[in-house]
């Protein structure tokens, strides 16, 4: 029997690809390459959460606008208080929220005062209205209190001129209530990326046609549009594009032309009816189409022209957690962001996770919390990249390091969780 063996290349199946980037190394080389648009709007405050901000904001007020009541009391002079025993205090009036006290308190005088209502000429000091004693024409305090207590002073919180959000600072619902609470109804924006989109494969439908036998609905778009619709990013969809060497040159064309990022999914393999890293490297260049992860592995990042390039793979889980860790990262980087990078939790695995070393993978997990308080994680089923209910299911990715080997229940992992970048 002839027992001589076939010369291979490297595939996907493969635990270790010498051709491959470590996933550190890809981001790396994505984040130096790309750089924030050029270009800003301005924009209503309503219209502005998750924008990024293309200049510094600073307040034109003071934040309180005036010294005011951190209570419901009685507002009065530092001096009224009793180093001993208790002292009796006339009422003359009172300040309301929005209508303050029209007048000046004099020695042995207060002023009732609600939360928020601007404090009164000739007083400093707010005693809370369940620590007094009422009187007949007045109020008994005694020496539990201390000068200046309960009392906001204007520009406490924020200062005018202060710098309150800096340039790249992405708007939370927050910011929108303290910018409003300044007095600022417009803000200025980076203007959003274009990106253009495509699915490639003459087995993709789409939904509404019938399925003849070997052809798929095409989910990848429906997917990317969502993951884009969150980073509100201007869409450009470009639908299923055949698999040609003519319709796929297009296609590069096309989206090269009109954005600023052009992404597709499929047609990165070695497959002989695979052009998109055939057009790649006629129309622009490649930086790298490998890396040492699954899912996910033909991942190919370039540009074309002025845009840039990312090919995902065609496995409806791998899209998306390449999507994730690499596309969703740099875009934020073009918008002008200054965004964190996302926080890994460690978590006790409650079942077997298969790997072998030579990759890095990204399991799709349920991640709670056990009687006890402590983190809890485990697999969602089979983990086939073509598999898009384990991503449905799941809410974290289990992230078994490049050197892990298989871990057994009771082992500690590391978790990113969909919180942190969905």
């Amino acid at each position: 029997m002839n027992s001589a063996t076939i010369d291979t290349s490297a595939s996907c199946m493969d635990d270790y690809d010498p051709a491959s980037l470590l996933s550190e190394q890809a981001t790396q080389r994505i984040q130096s390459a790309v750089a924030p648009v050029r270009g800003f709007e301005k924009i209503h405050l309503r219209a502005a959460l998750d924008r990024v901000l293309a200049k510094d904001i600073r307040s034109r007020i003071d934040v309180p606008s005036h010294t005011n009541s951190a209570m419901d009391g009685y507002a009065l002079h530092a001096d009224a208080l009793p180093d001993d025993g208790t002292r009796e205090l006339k009422v003359v009036g009172t300040s309301w929220a929005g209508h303050e006290f029209q007048g000046t308190v004099n020695a042995g005088e207060c002023v009732r005062i609600m939360t928020g209502a601007v404090m009164p000429q000739g007083t400093d000091t707010v005693v809370m209205q369940e620590h007094v004693e009422q009187t007949a024409d007045g109020i008994r305090i005694d020496d539990r209190h201390r000068a200046g207590q309960n009392v906001r002073q204007a520009g406490e919180d924020i200062a005018a001129g202060d710098t309150v959000l800096r340039r790249g600072h992405r708007l939370q619902p927050a910011d929108l209530g303290l910018l409003a609470s300044l007095g600022i109804g417009e803000v200025v924006v980076t203007r959003r990326v274009r990106v253009a989109f495509f699915s490639t494969g003459d087995e993709l439908r789409s939904i509404g046609e019938p399925l003849e036998p070997g052809m798929i609905y095409d989910s990848n778009r429906y997917s990317l549009y969502g993951m884009l619709t969150r980073l509100g990013v201007e869409l450009i969809d470009l639908g299923v594009v055949a698999d040609t060497r003519e319709d796929t040159y297009n296609a590069f064309e096309q989206g090269a032309a009109c954005a600023d990022v052009l992404i597709t999914s499929g047609g990165v393999s070695v497959g002989e009816a695979d052009f998109v890293k055939e057009a790649l490297e006629q129309l622009g260049q490649i930086d790298f189409w490998k890396v040492a992860m699954k899912p996910g592995r033909p991942l190919a990042f370039g540009k074309i022209k002025d845009a840039y390039f990312f090919g995902l793979p065609g496995n409806p889980v791998s899209v998306m957690v390449t999507f994730y860790l690499f596309v969703q990262p740099a875009l934020k980087r073009l918008q002008g962001g200054t965004d964190t990078p996302p926080l890994l939790l460690q978590a006790r695995c409650t079942t077997k996770l298969r790997k072998k070393a030579g990759r890095t993978e990204y399991q799709r997990g349920v991640l709670s919390q056990d009687d006890d308080g402590e983190l809890v994680v485990d697999k969602t089923g089979p983990q086939g990249s073509g598999i898009l209910r384990s991503m449905a299911d799941a809410n974290c990715f289990i992230v078994l390091p490049l050197e892990a080997e298989a871990a057994e229940p009771g082992d500690r992992v590391q978790v990113l969780p969909f919180s942190e970048v969905v």
